[in-house]
């Protein structure tokens, strides 16, 4: 396993802390990479209770993955965005959905602009999968920071938006939120070096895993 691994009895208080820390100190690259999924919700609601208009105005708002689905679709990342930050969302200093209409290509272009993709926040699914980089699918091995993707095995509906690895490796910060028992399997085969399970090949400068004891287990970090 890359990185390092805390257990925490709150992962979505360990989030924020890592978040407002991360932005409160002398950082050159003020870019909050959103993810979406159950725990990214109660991440963003839990950031959103302890941030205020100030500290968005300095950040740069993107988007790791999205459903190619409108905006204000349920199924959307930014609208879960949207709803969890409320206003504070208005707030920063600029933000940029994933369209999937405009393409992968004209995405990639705006995180390079940005001049990366900052801090990432990422989570993982059951069947091993992180952004939308789904077992098997030709995301995996692409070499553009950003590309439309679908998942072979039909197990995720909507054509997606993703960023790639090489994007992700890009990162100044890498955060992946894990919680429940539904996700202990695929963190084992992450903790394991399972490379078929997609999350277990994130790398990057810095790479933090906030799990909880529901999805460890007995699993034992390496």
């Amino acid at each position: 396993m890359i990185g390092e691994l805390l257990v925490v009895d709150d992962v979505a208080g360990e989030f924020s802390d890592a978040v407002i820390n991360y932005f409160g100190s002398d950082q050159q690259q003020m870019v909050l990479t959103l993810s979406g999924g159950a725990t990214a919700r109660r991440c963003y609601e839990d950031l959103a209770s302890r941030t205020d208009p100030e500290f968005w105005s300095r950040l740069d708002v993107a988007w790791g993955d999205e459903r190619c689905v409108p905006l204000d679709d349920e199924d959307s990342n930014y609208a879960l965005a949207a709803n969890a930050f409320g206003a504070l969302l208005d707030d920063a200093r600029s933000v940029h959905p994933m369209r999937c209409a405009e393409g992968a290509d004209r995405y990639g272009r705006i995180l390079h602009d940005l001049g990366g993709p900052g801090l990432v926040h990422l989570g993982l699914g059951p069947d091993g999968h992180t952004a939308s980089l789904f077992p098997g699918s030709n995301a995996l091995t692409a070499t553009a920071d950003v590309v439309l993707n679908n998942d072979p095995l039909g197990q995720h509906q909507h054509q997606r938006m993703t960023m790639t690895f090489p994007a992700i490796s890009k990162a100044s910060f890498v955060i992946v939120t894990v919680e429940g028992e539904s996700k202990r399997e695929a963190l084992r085969r992450v903790i394991n070096g399972d490379r078929t399970a997609p999350a277990a090949r994130l790398d990057g400068s810095r790479l933090l895993w906030l799990v909880d004891h529901a999805a460890l287990g007995d699993a034992q970090p390496r």
